[in-house]
Parts: structure tokens; sequence; C-alpha cells
């Protein structure tokens, strides 16, 4: 392969192997989707191989496109950085962000306003969602730089911040009378740290409850509270100045802890800013 390597394709079949799908590739880079293809096509012309394996359900990597995709985001990244060094209007490029919602709603407003301030060209997408499905994001490299919970129960590696569970009424505190012998929660989804924290909570202080709503949705679990049908955990800085954290009789609860985390390639300039800006600010918010 003597042609050179054209940036905007190896750009555009990153994102085709970060999302397995051509049709997600193509919004995420504002082509049409035949054009992406004609793109990856043109590609494997000039790498003189296949790239992928096209099916139904979407596309994965050949063996060459796994050796491509190595080079492909070390060369964006170096790329990314050269722009940086020698450009008077700072940092450039797109971060795809991953939060849990909480974070998201608690945090990231004045983390996006102070680091836009500093890096204007620099475009912050959005993708709200649990812990676990965050990590396995970072893993298929879907995204570029996520926070996410990790117990403070157990040894972390690099926790940036501690945030507390709380127990969450609609009352400034609780009647246990009001509900019967058997108090109703609304957690988050089963496989959550939170949820956990709680029911371990509640078994050893001996108390009966039962899981009116399991549900990812912080906006649910804030509605079913307000409606006075249940209590609901969640993160103390998320807890809307409508609702009130409570005490005695209920258990107290585990602080999560906060870390930032990357894929497992090397992080774009911009990335690399928004992580270091996240590390410095997030302590004192």
């Amino acid at each position: 392969m003597k042609t050179p390597l054209d940036l905007r394709l190896l750009a555009t079949f990153v994102q085709v192997a970060r999302s397995g799908s051509i049709s997600a590739a193509a919004l995420q880079v504002g082509r049409t989707q035949s054009a992406v293809t004609m793109q990856m096509q043109k590609l494997e012309q000039l790498c003189g191989q296949g790239l992928l394996h096209r099916g139904g359900t979407g596309v994965r990597l050949t063996s060459g496109g796994e050796r491509l995709l190595d080079y492909a985001e070390r060369m964006l990244s170096i790329h990314d950085e050269a722009v940086s060094a020698f450009s008077s209007d700072g940092l450039r490029g797109t971060i795809v962000y991953g939060s849990p919602e909480d974070y998201l709603i608690a945090f990231f407003p004045t983390l996006l306003k102070s680091f836009g301030r500093m890096h204007p060209d620099v475009e912050i997408r959005v993708v709200a969602a649990p812990t676990d499905q965050l990590r396995k994001l970072l893993h298929l490299k879907q995204i570029d730089v996520g926070l996410v919970s990790v117990p403070t129960w157990t040894e972390a590696d690099d926790i940036v911040r501690t945030e507390p569970l709380v127990w969450v009424g609609w009352q400034p505190t609780l009647a246990l009378h009001n509900f019967g012998a058997v108090l109703p929660l609304a957690l988050s989804a089963s496989n959550t740290m939170d949820h956990k924290a709680a029911c371990d909570a509640m078994a050893r202080a001996g108390l009966r409850y039962r899981i009116s709503q399991a549900s990812n949705s912080l906006a649910g679990l804030i509605g079913v509270t307000r409606s006075g049908l249940a209590i609901s955990v969640m993160t103390e800085k998320a807890v809307p100045p409508d609702l009130h954290i409570l005490g005695a009789p209920l258990p107290p609860l585990p602080s999560l802890g906060v870390e930032i985390a990357y894929p497992e390639v090397e992080p774009s300039a911009a990335t690399r800013a928004f992580g270091n800006h996240i590390r410095q600010l997030l302590p004192s918010l």
C-alpha cells in the first residue's frame, strides 16, 4: 500500500468500528449511509484487504480491520495533538462523554460551562447510562471518557470524589406506620450498587421492605417519590429541592466513589483536557 491513507476515511472507519453499524456511524459523522459505505470500500481498496465483516445485524472487524483500528486511533490522536499545538484557537474535536443520570444533573452543567469557556471549539456529546452500561461502552470504545461509580467499601484505584447515598421521601420525616408492616422502595435496577446497598442496609437493620419500582430512570424514581407511594435512594447531590433526605429509623447508607474512566486507547488531546478538567473541578462541586 503506497497511497497515503486519508484521515477522513480513518475517522469514519473508527466510528464504524466503535458503533458496529454503518448506519450509526453515518449519523455520527453527518453523512448518508451510502456515502459511509463507499468510504469503507475505498479504504479497503487502499489497504488491499477486507476490513469489515458485513451481516444483517451490523458489521464487525476482520483481523486486518482490528490491526488498522489500532493504527487509525493513534494517527487520529496524534493529528489532533498537532492541530492543537499549532493552532492559535486552542483545542478542537469531538468528545463522547458518558455519565450516570444523577451525575449529569449534579455536575455536568458546571463542568461543561467552564470547559466550554476555555475550549469553545470542542464539541461534547453526552451518553446517559448506569455504570455497568458505561463500562461496556468504554470497552467497545463508543465513548471517550466517562464518570463511573465504584464502591468505596472495597479497594478502588482512582476515586476523585465520594458521593453519599441517601434515603429520599416526600416528607421531612418518615412515619413507618403510614406504610404498614412492609416499606415500599423505589430503587434503580437490581444490578446497581445503590440498589444492593439499600437492600443490604435494610436487611442488616431487620426492616421489612418490598421493591415497588426498579428503574434506571432518575426521573421515574423522583416521580414515584413525589407521589408518596415509596421511599427512594439517590446520590445526595441529585435530590431535588422539593424532596427530603431521611434519617432514622432508616439505616445509614454508604457513599459511592466517582472515578474517571477511559477506553483502552490513547485519548485525544481534547479528551485528555476534558478529563483533567473534571479531575480538577469535580472534588469541589
